[in-house]
């Protein structure tokens, strides 16, 4: 697998689940490649710099009059230039107009690239009331980012469609098929069982090792953690980095 590798999440809208993503991919890369370097930008909620199993990095980019400070954003990048780890970037909602300006203006993944770097961009699109608003930002990061997208479907919040259609019946998914590197569905499960175990194990900010030695989860918590992450380790198997 090659090491240089940078995958950024990115989504307009706020509480679908991109810092959850941003923790397994740094499990998975840590799994695969032995070691990861992750990135926290998020400056209203820095879930992912509150892993401890991960060194994540965090990134200041809010200044003294709370306004976010685009030229931070280029110490992100030289520290990414400046790593030979697997780079995981976590982006917040408030920070995603800001940061997407910046990459187009100063061509960040040609840069990237150019560097030896392969870059990717995840997303996540949901079900419920957020469908459209993460649909729309799926398509703002199509039309305007060069590189390879992987779109996770995140069934939380319910089934992922709309007018009984999935996503990969939808004219967006048509229309830029060629560009999306792959899809990895977050299945939502019994809420009873596999939803508040997946829960528990994200607000105690646990990776799946973790909680599946914690004496905090029995032994069917613990069967069904390994049932989740084997799925979503299996699907990014599958679509190959």
């Amino acid at each position: 697998m090659n090491q240089h590798q940078v995958h950024l999440i990115l989504q307009g809208k706020g509480g679908v689940g991109k810092s959850l993503i941003a923790a397994i991919l740094a499990q998975y890369f840590q799994h695969k490649a032995g070691q990861v370097q992750p990135f926290d930008t998020d400056p209203v909620n820095d879930t992912l710099s509150q892993y401890a199993a991960f060194a994540t990095t965090r990134v200041d980019i809010i200044d003294a009059r709370n306004h976010i400070n685009a030229r931070a954003f280029d110490g992100l990048i030289e520290a990414v230039l400046g790593n030979d780890q697997v780079c995981v970037i976590d982006n917040g909602a408030s920070t995603f107009v800001p940061l997407m300006a910046y990459m187009v203006e100063n061509r960040v993944i040609e840069l990237l690239e150019q560097a030896g770097k392969r870059v990717y961009i995840h997303s996540v699109v949901t079900g419920g009331q957020a469908f459209a608003d993460t649909l729309q930002g799926l398509a703002v990061m199509l039309e305007e980012q060069p590189a390879p997208v992987v779109v996770w479907l995140n069934e939380f919040f319910g089934a992922v469609e709309r007018d009984g259609k999935n996503f990969q019946q939808s004219s967006l998914y048509a229309d830029f098929k060629h560009r999306i590197h792959g899809l990895i569905t977050i299945e939502k499960g019994n809420a009873d069982t596999f939803g508040h175990d997946m829960e528990m194990m994200c607000k105690n900010k646990l990776t799946f090792d973790q909680a599946l030695e914690s004496a905090q989860f029995g032994i069917m918590s613990r069967q069904r953690l390994k049932m989740m992450r084997e799925a979503l380790f299996n699907q990014l198997d599958a679509i190959g980095f």
